[in-house]
């Protein structure tokens, strides 16, 4: 598999942009750490609420047991008390649903901090190296020595642009069908420079 080009300027810009992709899924990831903590710090009140209710509630029953044993009024002193634990036991309820809902908002709002940054920058920059790399590795199994470079130099002349083949023949054609050496490198080498990778060093190309 051929991960990155021959070609200097070209392997080096794959490279850097490897890299800043990795920097920048690191960055969305540290940055949507941040907003869930930011976010998630909301719901402190209510955690309180939550944790203050619950004691209040278990101090209450607690208090409510001893009291119901008073005989005759036990019962009468009891209710109240037992009212004031329920209310406050409700308070904690409303405390941790507080608590959670922010909690839920904190998770969403980070996942979206993350995914649709690295959602786009992957759809811009993965596809690109996906068909590098699968175009790269099947014509490096082509380009075992100078005899290959004829088919290479028949793809120039199909994909280059006309400016480029004028630049290497007035009738590349021509020179291909007449096994002219020289520019059937010069198009093989015009090709695999677009592809990714140099001619075999057997081939007088350079």
């Amino acid at each position: 598999m051929k991960l990155y080009s021959d070609i200097g300027a070209q392997r080096f810009r794959q490279v850097f942009g490897d890299l800043l992709l990795v920097l920048w899924i690191w960055g969305c990831v540290e940055l949507g750490q941040l907003v869930f903590r930011v976010t998630d710090a909301l719901g402190a009140p209510g955690r309180k609420a939550a944790e203050a209710g619950d004691g209040l509630a278990g101090d209450l029953r607690r208090l409510s047991e001893p009291i119901g044993k008073v005989p005759a009024v036990g019962d009468q002193l009891r209710s109240p008390i037992d009212g004031a634990a329920g209310a406050a036991g409700k308070l904690a309820q409303a405390g941790r649903d507080q608590a959670q809902a922010v909690e839920q908002l904190a998770y969403v709002l980070a996942a979206v901090t993350i995914g649709l940054p690295v959602l786009f920058a992957v759809l811009i920059w993965v596809p690109r190296r996906i068909r590098f790399v699968r175009r790269a590795s099947a014509a490096q199994r082509f380009i075992d020595d100078a005899a290959d470079l004829d088919l290479f130099a028949l793809r120039a002349m199909a994909n280059q642009p006309m400016h480029k083949l004028a630049k290497i023949s007035d009738d590349p054609v021509a020179a291909w069908r007449d096994g002219d050496t020289e520019v059937i490198a010069q198009l093989a080498r015009l090709e695999l420079r677009t592809t990714g990778l140099k001619p075999p060093r057997t081939a007088t190309t350079q």
